[in-house]
């Protein structure tokens, strides 16, 4: 296993604790004013909110240079941090939809046309179901304390921006309440107007934030899991194909159906990667090396016997006997040396 992985996977474990409620099962331990969630021991993560880009109807050269732009985002991701990209599609919230949306009334001989033009919004918008799609990223990563992960958060912020302003895309930080309606409007489907929430209140009264966002109930089967009275499944793509489109994850999103599509992006340093590269091609190569000397390695054998005992026939019977013993002695000698495909036989 790659090192990084071995080493956030060693992160990542904690003691399972059996849960008592179902506030428990929401991973997560604290919130702060500024965004940030505390997921773990000394875990801290923050999301940002990403606009879409017209990447469907670009040209081929715009397409290849967006591709390029979103490579380097992610590369200039630290390897000491997770990246999550989350792409959901929830049902629509009618009242910030006609905050956000609808255009408001002025009072004078326009109203009728703008009522109407609101009308049209409303019938449109409601027609799919009221499914809208948003798009995040969330970073995570563990740190001894919160002020150490403002600090880092503060600088990848401002790169994140920057590379997608550069992708012609709008991000910006989500702040507490608002990463918590997603967490509400996760569990609570069809309540998503019901979401009241002010941090300092909450602090005041000594309520646990929790009891804002969480279902009713929540039961967990072998295949699926039940939050209130719906249903739901977590599907996990094991391995990619050979051949992927680039419309494969718009594809996949969709669908006229509440669902949180997640794709993890895990860095990993160059030497580390590079390394990892070679591995196959180095078993590739010494595989075939190995076929080649055994091959030559019989013939000569052969030959020889031939010589010694005057036929080869008479050779041959003899030889193949010593071969197989000699083989088995060379598949222990041979040995792999150097890191770009060198073989050599070792006495």
């Amino acid at each position: 296993m790659i090192k990084t992985l071995h080493n956030l996977f060693k992160q990542d474990k904690e003691k399972f604790v059996v849960p008592k409620g179902v506030q428990d099962i929401i991973p997560v331990t604290v919130i702060y004013d500024d965004g940030i969630f505390q997921v773990g021991k000394d875990k801290f993560s923050k999301t940002y909110k990403f606009s879409d880009i017209n990447y469907a109807v670009a040209s081929r050269e715009d397409k290849e240079a967006m591709f390029l732009e979103y490579s380097e985002l992610l590369n200039s991701l630290d390897s000491g941090a997770t990246t999550k990209i989350t792409i959901n599609n929830r049902r629509l919230n009618r009242l910030d939809f006609e905050k956000t949306i609808l255009i408001p009334t002025k009072s004078d001989e326009l109203d009728g046309y703008r009522e109407e033009y609101n009308k049209m919004l409303l019938e449109k918008a409601t027609g799919a179901n009221a499914i809208v799609q948003d798009k995040y990223i969330t970073i995570s990563l563990n740190k001894k304390n919160v002020e150490d992960a403002r600090t880092y958060f503060a600088r990848v912020g401002a790169d994140l921006i920057a590379h997608f302003g550069r992708l012609g895309s709008k991000c910006v930080e989500l702040e507490t309440d608002e990463r918590l309606r997603i967490f509400h409007d996760f569990y609570r489907v069809g309540e998503e107007a019901a979401f009241r929430f002010d941090i300092k209140e909450t602090r005041r009264k000594g309520h646990d934030f929790k009891d804002y966002i969480c279902p009713d109930s929540m039961e967990f089967e072998k295949d699926y899991f039940k939050m209130g009275d719906r249903y739901g499944r977590v599907l996990f793509l094991r391995e990619y194909a050979s051949y992927i489109k680039d419309s494969m994850v718009a594809e996949l999103t969709d669908l006229n159906r509440n669902l949180m599509m997640s794709i993890d992006v895990v860095p990993v340093p160059t030497d580390e990667a590079v390394r990892e590269a070679e591995k196959p091609i180095a078993r590739c190569g010494n595989k075939h090396y190995k076929l080649a000397a055994q091959a030559e390695l019989q013939q000569q054998f052969f030959r020889n016997g031939s010589l010694r005992y005057g036929t080869a026939e008479k050779g041959n019977e003899r030889v193949s006997r010593r071969f197989d013993n000699e083989r088995s002695a060379y598949d222990v000698c041979c040995s792999y040396n150097g890191a770009y495909g060198g073989f050599q036989r070792t006495a």
